[in-house]
């Protein structure tokens, strides 16, 4: 036998482990009312959020930026004004722009000269759409450093008197009337079109700059979706097509501006730097030239003799290439000392002066940007801020670098220039004939020929760069202006319809199973058969009525029906005359033994058998109470007196001539010991030759040891199982009865069934009852 229930829940375990499409999809289509108001609730709230949900647009533009790895082309007419020494500004980069229109000082710009911190809505219908253009306009005239979040609640009361709700605050005032608010400052509105202002309420939200770029910077996008060009895609989702387009032209006009700011800023500097240096070389350009007017009126020079005109002419050619280096040497030397003057190590680096090397271009073109940059986020920050400080290490990293890039270039020109001054040197003294005023004399011409070399080489760079200035031009150009979309991105009607039908479907489905994994009791036959290998010999229907006679009351109903189903089975177990003791026996309370034993009793009494009832359950007895039947005389009275007889506890029922109760008499004080009494095995016996049928209501097996002691005396034990009561842990303890053979029979009834489909095939239908089910008791049902 025991093999054999081994076996058996083997088997049910691995039934357990593989998934029983049919009985899901059974205990589904069970439930189809709850998919009908899931799917009918989840549609209602899509469409609820599709209509009140405000729509939001998709603005797109597109900018062509001049990146010169990539060859856009832009500013190609400029090549030669940026060749003249990098005074446009350094090498684009398409990557670079996108990063600098992600930055939130752009975004920052544009809040502030829109005001975008000030959202104006109007309620209409159940919802508050925003408002573009609001009747009024709300003008903080002294905020407060950190703005609180705030929501003020606008109505006008007459042409000329308005009332404003907020949090703390309300208040009827007049137009232009300023307003102290907690969290915000001081704050006055004024009329914009008032005409077009109605009674309806009118919001206004007010929060800080910070907050409001924070926003608007997760609403925008900047990429470049094709490698292959320099096209920049910017894109804003806005409730407001109309007002994102602006937000959007404002971001790139903004974007324009700082680019166009930073290449001005570095002609600016150059500029500067060449109109001071022409003030000194012009300075010093006069001083020659007067010196060379004196030293000919002094010495009478009205012409030179052919020898000083034959040096003059085999000395033109180092002359000129002297003056050349040593203007270059004069260049760096200022250059030189503009570096090292702290009190200029924050303006920018004139880079037009530089001689044309890329070692120069690349550490001025990043000197630059990074002092236009710190001048940016001072706007935000102070000096003492790590991020600024980093800035400043950097830069003196950069003006270390440029200024002994400077040292090494002097150095060469140095070299030349000294070169040039000794072929000059021996060229002179190989003319020996020239007298000495006019050696003199060419000394002189030759320093005003390197100061007129040096002034007009600052004239042709001055000259350049205010060219270059009037000619710059942005890095990049709007090619598809802001634009928004004709149909909103959000809310999409029929993803929402689709995750509302979806979402219906899901809900009860995740109820059902959820409740189930959560189920802790009895619930289907399949998990009874799962915990345990003891065979399932009766199934009882959930009682609709409080009728506990419903065999005697009602013998053509479903219940009448199964307790007949279940008098079969037991013919199965009692085979002999001699086998005719029945023991009814739970986990617990409450889960109908009393109710089993009078109808199971009634009914094989139907049959003209002789049934005797036995109330053995002397702790909690109920089945007398139930009967009606008088307790002052039962079981615990013949135990304890010998005067009493057996005749004397047996009393016949009134449902059927064939049926009699001995019930449990007064609560002993020892129970186990009252029914181990040595008059108990002389009763069993003398009950036997009387009655056909006997049936012991005994205690709970899974709380008290009672039922363990009558079933010595049992030819078949009855373990009930109520559905939705039993717990599923309770089944061990049946299980155990049943491997250990305590009890002698065993099999399982399963009370108070109320779900249609507990079991495969379940149901034996109404046999005469008429009660028809509405819809919603079926939803209901089970739950």
């Amino acid at each position: 036998m025991y093999n054999t229930s081994e076996r058996n829940i083997e088997q049910n375990t691995q039934e357990n482990d593989s998934i029983n499409i049919k009985e899901i999809l059974i205990k589904l289509l069970d439930k189809w009312p709850w998919f009908v108001l899931s799917i009918t609730f989840c549609l209602i709230v899509a469409f609820l959020y599709t209509r009140y949900t405000p729509p939001t647009y998709q603005i797109n533009a597109k900018m062509l930026v001049n990146d010169d790895e990539k060859g856009a082309g832009l500013g190609k007419q400029a090549g030669a004004l940026m060749d003249l020494g990098g005074i446009m500004g350094a090498k684009n980069s398409v990557d670079n722009e996108v990063e600098i229109l992600k930055t939130r000082f752009l975004m920052e710009q544009v809040v502030r000269q829109m005001q975008l911190n000030i959202v104006y809505s109007k309620k209409t219908s159940l919802v508050s759409r925003e408002l573009y253009e609001a009747p009024f306009k709300l003008n903080i005239i002294k905020g407060l450093d950190t703005i609180k979040r705030t929501k003020f609640n606008v109505q006008k009361i007459s042409s000329n008197k308005l009332k404003i709700t907020t949090e703390y605050l309300e208040k009827e005032i007049l137009w232009n009337e300023p307003v102290r608010v907690d969290g915000v400052g001081v704050i006055k509105i004024e009329p914009n079109l008032p005409e077009s202002m109605d009674n309806s309420e009118y919001f206004v939200n007010v929060s800080s700059v910070d907050e409001r770029v924070a926003e608007l910077m997760k609403q925008l996008s900047v990429a470049v979706t094709n490698k292959q060009v320099s096209v920049v895609e910017l894109g804003l989702s806005y409730p407001l097509p109309q007002k994102g387009e602006d937000i959007l032209n404002s971001l790139i006009n903004k974007y324009t501006e700082a680019n166009l700011s930073d290449k001005n800023a570095i002609a600016d500097s150059t500029y500067k730097f060449i109109r001071e240096r022409l003030n000194v070389i012009a300075s010093e350009l006069g001083d020659v030239e007067n010196q060379e007017e004196t030293f000919k009126q002094n010495n009478k020079l009205a012409d030179m003799s052919e020898q000083g005109k034959l040096l003059v002419q085999n000395t033109a050619e180092f002359s000129a290439e002297l003056a050349k280096a040593e203007t270059q040497v004069v260049i760096l030397n200022d250059l030189e000392s503009y570096l090292k003057d702290e009190t200029k190590n924050k303006r920018v680096f004139p880079t037009s002066l530089l001689p044309q090397d890329m070692v120069f271009s690349g550490l001025m073109n990043q000197y630059n940007a990074l002092l236009i940059e710190r001048d940016k986020q001072l706007l935000s920050v102070t000096e003492e801020s790590p991020f600024i400080r980093n800035i400043d290490n950097q830069i003196a990293g950069l003006r270390n670098g440029i200024l002994a890039n400077i040292q090494s270039t002097k150095n060469t020109f140095v070299v030349t220039r000294n070169k040039l001054r000794s072929q000059l040197n021996k060229s002179e003294g190989q003319i020996s004939g020239v007298p000495r005023i006019e050696k003199n004399y060419l000394k002189l011409v030759r320093t005003k020929g390197i100061k007129q070399e040096l002034y007009i080489f600052l004239m042709q760079k001055a000259e350049e760069t205010a060219i270059s200035k009037t000619a710059n031009i942005s890095v990049a150009k709007t090619i598809d202006p802001p634009k928004a979309q004709f149909v909103p991105i959000s809310p999409k009607k029929t993803g929402i319809y689709l995750a509302g039908l979806i979402a219906g479907l899901i809900i009860p489905v995740v109820f059902i199973f959820g409740k189930e994994l959560l189920n802790t009791t009895i619930a289907t036959k399949d998990e009874i058969t799962k915990l345990t290998a003891v065979p399932v010999i009766g199934e009882i229907s959930h009682n609709e009525s409080s009728d506990n006679l419903i065999v005697a009351n009602q013998g053509r109903s479903a219940i009448s029906e199964q307790f007949r189903a279940l008098r079969t089975n037991l013919s199965f177990y009692l085979k002999t005359e001699n086998e005719k003791i029945i023991l009814l026996t739970s986990s617990m309370s409450g889960e109908g033994k009393s109710f089993t034993a009078i109808n199971l009793g009634n009914i094989l009494a139907l049959a003209g058998k002789k049934v005797l009832l036995m109330e053995l359950d002397l702790r909690k007895p109920g089945l007398s109470a139930k009967l009606g039947v008088n307790n002052s005389v039962g079981f615990s009275n013949f135990t304890i007196n010998n005067d009493i007889k057996i005749n004397d506890i047996i009393k016949p029922l009134a449902i059927n001539k064939n049926m009699f109760i001995i019930s449990s008499g007064p609560l002993p004080p020892n129970p186990a010991e009252t029914i181990m009494s040595t008059h108990m095995p002389k009763l069993m016996k003398e009950l036997k030759e009387q009655f056909d049928y006997i049936i012991m209501d005994a205690p709970p097996v899974g709380i008290i040891t009672d039922a363990q002691l009558l079933a010595n005396y049992a030819d078949v034990t009855i373990y009930l199982v109520r559905q939705k009561v039993t717990q599923k842990a309770q089944l061990a303890i049946v299980e155990d009865l049943y491997r250990a053979g305590k009890m002698k029979n065993l099999g399982i009834v399963v009370n108070d069934i109320v779900s249609k489909y507990y079991g495969y095939g379940y149901g034996y239908g109404n046999y005469g009852e008429t009660k028809s089910q509405k819809w919603y008791d079926k939803l209901f049902r089970n739950s």
